[in-house]
């Protein structure tokens, strides 16, 4: 039988490519071995994609910055009801058929609701909006949500007694104002008896309530509050009211009228004032909860936040319009002018 040796230096050289094939092995990436987890996010909005852009941006942003990139590791599926109230529970039950990790709301408590009575399993995040969570039976708490929906919430009708007092502070011989409201918006209604008479009797101011009943008439509406001779206007947040924020905007130009609202968009489109949660802000603030839900933690242990910057913006091109001079301590008090 034939015996052979292996010196010194062969027996360096078989560990050494023994080592090598090891340490090779070792630092293949682990992506080349197994398919890279992607994230299905499901986006529900009540609105059209045009009027999403700079809520959907802020948040990919966000998300970007968080080590999210859209078609790399998180993919988004994106529903519109384009304000048909009537179509929130098909496209969140479709949303739950595509088996998305999480499911956003960038709508109010009809979008929500859908949402949850689709899913008690997928977790649910608010992009926040006016209505009170825990008031419409989304969450048992703001501390403790309790179930699978957390998020923010903009409480933006709680709001309603500042925006009248900025814009009496804005107009010193304000006495009646008309308060422009959606009737069949429930929050609308609590906002209008529980919220404003409150702030309007410490500011010695009149409240009008005025229906906004029909979009397609609402020149007609309009000129018929006209006849009640307001001393300027507030405008509520609601879906129909946003929809026409434009037009009352204009109308309030025309009737140089001094103008508040629930909506920043208003003030852009030619209104006088805005006060209320910096959305932007808000919005960002939405990938905390996805990074976190992602990353295992359960929407019941995250609580429901409130907005923590808010913002004031006057158009002084309005102003201007109106005849209306801004008092120098009430400008040098807005976040935003527009000139």
């Amino acid at each position: 039988m034939r015996h052979e040796t292996i010196n010194n230096g062969e027996k360096k050289r078989v560990f050494g490519f023994a080592l090598c094939s090891l340490l090779f092995t070792l630092c293949v990436p682990v992506d080349s071995q197994q398919p890279k987890k992607i994230a299905r996010i499901g986006y529900l909005s009540d609105s059209a994609p045009a009027r999403e852009t700079a809520r959907s941006e802020a948040m990919g942003l966000a998300l970007r910055e968080l080590g999210y990139i859209e078609g790399n590791n998180i993919v988004t599926e994106y529903r519109y009801a384009a304000g048909k109230v009537d179509r929130a529970p098909e496209l969140a039950s479709e949303l739950v058929r595509l088996k998305v990790d999480i499911i956003l709301i960038a709508g109010g408590p009809t979008q929500s609701r859908a949402a949850k009575n689709a899913t008690t399993t997928i977790p649910i995040v608010m992009m926040g909006d006016g209505a009170d969570p825990v008031e419409t039976g989304l969450v048992e708490s703001l501390a403790r949500p309790g179930g699978n929906v957390t998020g923010i919430t903009l409480l933006n009708r709680e709001l309603g007694g500042k925006r009248l007092e900025l814009l009496k502070e804005a107009v010193p011989k304000l006495a009646r104002v008309a308060v422009l409201h959606d009737p069949a918006n429930p929050y609308n209604k609590r906002e209008l008896k529980e919220v404003l008479p409150v702030a309007a009797r410490s500011l010695g101011l009149t409240i009008q309530p005025w229906q906004i009943q029909d979009a397609n008439a609402l020149e007609k509406e309009l000129a018929a509050m006209g006849k009640q001779r307001p001393d300027g206007i507030y405008s509520t947040s609601s879906r129909q009211m946003i929809a026409i924020e434009r037009r009352i905007a204009e109308f309030a130009l025309k009737s140089s009228l001094p103008s508040v609202y629930a909506w920043r968009e208003a003030v852009e489109a030619g209104g006088l004032m805005y006060y209320g949660a910096d959305r932007a802000d808000s919005y960002r603030r939405v990938a905390y909860y996805v990074d976190k839900i992602l990353k295992g933690t359960k929407p019941a242990d995250l609580p429901v936040e409130q907005p923590k910057k808010f913002e004031f913006i006057i158009n002084l091109k309005a102003a201007k319009q109106i005849g209306l001079t801004i008092p120098p301590n009430v400008l040098a008090r807005a976040d935003k002018v527009i000139r």
